[in-house]
């Protein structure tokens, strides 16, 4: 059993700052959600837009779009199947392997991502980006990034 003297408890300072990391978080995520509803989507269909429209031929087998998205298979196929109903996606079968699936961008997702990413980049402006001195920014990416390779490390072991 570990001792309570064994415990790095976080100094105030340290507190401080993982608490505004927090409510940072929160905060900007239910936001840009906020934003998003006058257009139908939540922030996870649109992350699924997104990483379809960034994917060679507008598609990404299924087990891959679960990892980029940090879905489990279960939760992303139910959400597959509320955007294949809304007509912004389509399941495909994978050739070379027949128990693989692809979700493919239809011509309407295509449409609705060109209408609805101005919107969504101005909200990121508006609510985070332009609330940062420019030299701040790049600051917070190398402060970020080893954290989020250590996560990624830690997800993909």
């Amino acid at each position: 059993m570990e001792t309570e003297t064994a415990t790095r408890w976080l100094t105030d300072e340290e507190q401080r700052a993982w608490r505004t990391h927090l409510d940072v978080s929160r905060l900007l995520t239910h936001q840009l959600e906020k934003d998003l509803q006058p257009f139908g989507l939540t922030i996870n269909d649109y992350e699924i837009l997104v990483n379809l429209s960034e994917s060679a031929g507008l598609r990404m087998r299924m087990s891959d779009l679960a990892g980029a998205t940090l879905q489990s298979k279960s939760r992303l196929s139910h959400q597959i199947t509320r955007m294949e109903t809304s007509g912004l996606v389509r399941r495909e079968n994978c050739e070379s392997d027949r128990r693989g699936l692809y979700a493919v961008l239809t011509d309407h997702g295509a449409e609705v991502m060109r209408e609805v990413a101005p919107h969504h980049v101005a909200s990121v402006r508006r609510h985070f980006i332009d609330l940062m001195p420019a030299g701040d920014l790049e600051a917070l990416r190398r402060t970020l990034t080893p954290v989020a390779e250590h996560l990624r490390e830690q997800r993909a072991g």
